[in-house]
Order: C-alpha cells, then structure tokens, then sequence
C-alpha cells in the first residue's frame, strides 16, 4: 500500500534487529500493553508466521516505510479482530525522529483505506490515554469519534490512569 511519503509493506526478517528494538523500548510498553521484554525468537516467529490468514490470527502488522530511502520507520497494526463484528483495533508506532511529519497521518489514511475497502470491516477503534495529544488529534482528524473513557483502566509507574476509546465507522 502505497502513499504520498511512505509504504506499508508485511514485516521481513530483516525488520528483526528494528522490531526487537521498538518492543523491547520500555518507554513504549504503557501504550503497547506490553510489561517483559521480547526475543528476537519471539519476533521470528511472528515474522515466520505471518502469512497465516487474518481471521486465523485475528492480528496483522505492517511495517510504515519511507519511500525515499525504503527505511522502516515505524509499525501499524490491527488486532483484535472480530470476524462476526467485522471490527478490529488499530495502533501505531513512528520513531520519535519521524513524529510531526505527517507520515502517521499518511500510514492511517493507508490503513483506514485498507480496513474498510479490502477487508470490508464495519468499524476500527484505538484506544489512547487522555494525556496522549499527539494520537487524539492524529485520530479525530481521520474522523474517530470518542465513544468513552475506561476509567482507572492501566497501570502505569504506579498510577492509575484512563484510557479514551475512539471509533470510526464504515459508512
């Protein structure tokens, strides 16, 4: 899926070093759910496995590629998917050198083109922490409307925090 500055492209194995980097960022693991480490054999066997089909998995990562230069410079994800609902959440990922350039606004115009017209889901939802500017203004712009708070839903460094739920709907 190509746009303007970037593309999304399927995880390689040559990603690896890049992933294993990303997830394993513990600055990153409050937004990603995520509380251990991942291996590199973890990374590999997702990679490996990432042909299987999506209602099988109910998850697919893409990775977000400069089109100058073919570096990948961050991921996107669905998951969650609900066949029965056809539903799905979405999350993103940019380096912190490629934020405030447009291109996760690129990659979610990609993604939201790719959900609603390839895999003819009916909705996607993401959901973001109240204090997450960056992400709420990224997603209502694409017309993601907030449908409510979670409250007291993640604990993060000790605190309890909300969490904000926003969809779009295939109209």
């Amino acid at each position: 899926m190509k746009g303007r500055s970037i593309f999304l492209r399927a995880p390689e194995m040559s990603d690896i070093d890049l992933l294993y980097c990303w997830e394993n960022d513990p600055s990153t693991w409050p937004v990603s759910n995520t509380l251990t480490p991942v291996s590199k054999f973890t990374l590999e066997e997702y990679i490996l496995n990432a042909h299987l089909d999506f209602h099988q998995t109910r998850q697919v990562r893409f990775m977000v590629v400069n089109q100058s230069d073919h570096m990948a410079i961050g991921t996107i994800d669905l998951f969650e998917f609900e066949p029965i609902h056809r539903r799905a959440g979405i999350g993103i990922y940019l380096t912190e050198d490629e934020r405030g350039k447009g291109k996760a606004d690129e990659a979610l115009d990609l993604i939201i083109d790719y959900c609603f017209n390839i895999l003819m889901l009916k909705q996607i939802y993401c959901n973001i922490t109240p204090g997450n500017l960056r992400s709420i203004s990224l997603f209502t712009k694409k017309g993601f409307s907030f449908v409510g708070t979670k409250k007291s839903w993640l604990l993060i460094k000790n605190e309890w925090q909300d969490e904000n739920m926003y969809q779009l709907i295939n109209s």
